[in-house]
């Protein structure tokens, strides 16, 4: 049995250890190839009275072993905030410890303590352990809408 961890809100300082766990996700999603973000962005994007974006880091034995980053959204019909998980991850050595389940725990607490009315997020399709896990949360697919995406050369040329 793993020592305990502990979860705890990343700070700038967190950069380093949130850009690793972001480059482990994308290597189990397949998408490293995708990654081009870097401390600095992660650095700038959790400062400041108005950050763009949220994290907790698990730690476990000085090493943080797991993420969560989110940012809030804005839902018109209940006019007010949506808790978005952009992403989670754990290291495939620290999973079935509790760590993902203590990280939803702590976002679902944070999303009703701030009013949100939801907490939202995407996973691959091909992700059957992790779908099957937001399953037994009491997570459902959302039915009826297609996520879209506007990017690259064609944004560049739509605002153009």
């Amino acid at each position: 049995m793993p020592a305990s961890f502990r979860l705890r809100d990343a700070t700038p300082d967190d950069a380093a250890d949130v850009l690793r766990l972001v480059r482990a996700l994308a290597e189990y999603e397949r998408m490293l190839h995708e990654v081009v973000a870097t401390e600095d962005h992660f650095a700038r994007a959790l400062a400041g009275p108005a950050p763009k974006a949220y994290a907790a880091l698990a730690w476990l034995d000085g090493q943080a072993v797991g993420l969560a980053l989110w940012y809030y959204t804005f839902s018109t019909f209940m006019g007010g905030p949506d808790l978005f998980l952009e992403d989670l991850f754990v290291d495939p050595e620290h999973r079935g410890t509790g760590i993902g389940l203590a990280f939803f725990r702590y976002l679902a607490h944070r999303a009703q303590t701030e009013k949100c009315r939801r907490m939202e997020w995407r996973v691959l399709n091909w992700n059957q352990p992790s779908i099957d896990f937001y399953h037994r949360l009491g997570a459902r697919p959302m039915q009826d809408w297609t996520v879209m995406q506007l990017e690259g050369p064609a944004l560049a040329a739509l605002a153009a």
